[in-house]
């Protein structure tokens, strides 16, 4: 491209002298176009984020609830589950669901553990922060 700038330039420049004209005026036009910086490049961080919340922060043994939450900028139908922390480490309870086309998801829990559960969920590689949920 720059190549052929020049070469029109040179010739434009040749063929002014040869016709004698004391004024010649042009205008070089750069046809690529300019690169604009949006709030989206400014280096937001855009991975993807997994948000969970409890419909009841205290149950009775074997009741149910929902865990509800969206999984931001995960394509839909990932696969979210439910997990527990025991004894130190998450423990995946059978609770799962796939993500509707919004991105959410709305899944029915039963927990038997007396006393404090803390609670994630984990899909598409993210895990959301934990919550408790306290059974009496």
């Amino acid at each position: 491209m720059e190549r052929i700038k020049k070469a029109t330039v040179t010739g434009i420049t040749t063929a002014a002298l040869l016709a004698g004209s004391v004024g010649v005026s042009m205008a070089v036009v750069d046809s690529s176009p300019s690169k604009t910086v949006t709030a989206r490049d400014s280096g937001r961080d855009e991975r993807p984020a997994l948000t969970a919340r409890a419909t009841k922060r205290g149950v009775a043994a074997w009741q149910q609830f929902r865990v509800y939450g969206s999984a931001r900028q995960l394509p839909p139908g990932t696969r979210v589950r439910l997990q527990q922390r025991q004894g130190g480490q998450w423990t995946t309870l059978p609770a799962s669901m796939n993500t509707t086309r919004k991105a959410t998801y709305k899944m029915r829990v039963y927990l038997g553990f007396k006393g404090r559960n803390t609670l994630r969920i984990v899909g598409g590689g993210m895990a959301s922060a934990p919550f408790t949920v306290t059974v009496r």
